[in-house]
């Protein structure tokens, strides 16, 4: 899919509470159809597996979908499969081929205890889900939560590394869903901006604002990022059982005044530069629209803040 940038930039001026208000509601339509699907798996599973690249929404989309399965009457628990990260120790932690440490890689979570806790909750039983320090970078002894599934009852694992075969082959049987921001904006049949770059300036604009990282850090860690999603997250998204995209038309002009003061300047001498140069310009091409129009429970939300939902 992609968005016309012409017809963004019309309905930004003439009508951008139309466009976000239209744009929300077929992003809330996949978020039922999830749903409807989830409902008629859990006589197989109770485990929902949602996986994407980071800057897709995974978290907001997780807990829309436990929503909507809530108002459907099916009480639903969530969980970020980042807690089940073992501590980074030097010995231990994977690697990259040139001896780096890859934190991106599926083998920096405890499988074993992740696909144990699997089993343990489609067979009623209670699992202490564990609890991860990213400034420590450890796991600590005090668990996050404790879970014990009664009938109906389902639980969203969410985490970038969820349909990694290490966990669907040992649990097809559980629903798989993927998301991820894609499209690609055009202007005269040609691509303006590129559809990875949607989670390129969600990821920028909300660690800035939220997580007080220097853009430049952010932006120096994309092409890593990007070389984890290829190796390790992307390779997996057809085992899914639904997969969306998660852009909006308007996400830009919503984010833009920010995302082009983060974007003037580009590190130099990092990683992937030439494209990286080329996000600026491209952000010029859109207008404005003032984030107060954005609902307070949009997916949007997450990255911008001001939204209902607690990240």
């Amino acid at each position: 899919m992609a968005f016309s940038l012409e017809e963004i930039n019309y309905r930004t001026v003439a009508d951008p509470k139309g466009m976000i208000e239209e744009a929300d509601e077929i992003y809330e339509q996949k978020i039922a159809k999830a749903a409807r699907m989830i409902l008629e798996n859990r006589e197989n599973s109770p485990i929902v597996l949602l996986s994407g690249p980071s800057g897709s929404g995974k978290t907001t989309t997780a807990m829309k979908i436990s929503r909507a399965l809530e108002e459907r009457g099916v009480r639903t628990h969530y969980v970020a499969m980042d807690d089940y990260f073992n501590t980074v120790r030097p010995e231990t932690v994977p690697r990259t081929p040139e001896g780096e440490m890859d934190l991106e890689s599926p083998l920096c979570l405890d499988m074993e205890l992740l696909n144990r806790h699997f089993t343990e909750l489609a067979q009623g039983k209670r699992i202490y889900v564990p609890k991860y320090e990213f400034s420590r970078q450890m796991r600590i002894q005090e668990p996050s939560k404790s879970i014990k599934l009664k009938k109906d009852e389902i639980v969203v694992f969410e985490g970038i590394h969820a349909l990694n075969d290490m966990i669907t082959d040992v649990h097809p049987e559980a629903f798989k869903l993927y998301v991820s921001a894609s499209s690609d904006v055009t202007f005269h049949g040609e691509t303006v901006f590129q559809g990875s770059w949607f989670r390129l300036v969600r990821r920028t604009v909300r660690d800035y604002l939220f997580r007080g990282a220097d853009p430049n850090q952010t932006i120096s860690m994309w092409a890593n990022v990007r070389r984890g999603e290829q190796n390790y997250i992307t390779p997996f998204m057809d085992k899914a059982d639904y997969q969306f995209d998660t852009a909006f038309p308007y996400e830009l002009p919503v984010m833009n005044e920010t995302a082009t003061q983060l974007f003037q300047t580009i590190p130099q001498g990092v990683e992937r530069f030439d494209e990286l140069k080329k996000v600026f310009p491209a952000l010029l091409l859109f207008g404005n629209i003032d984030s107060d129009l954005v609902a307070s429970d949009a997916l949007i939300r997450e990255f911008i803040g001001g939204g209902i939902y607690e990240y």
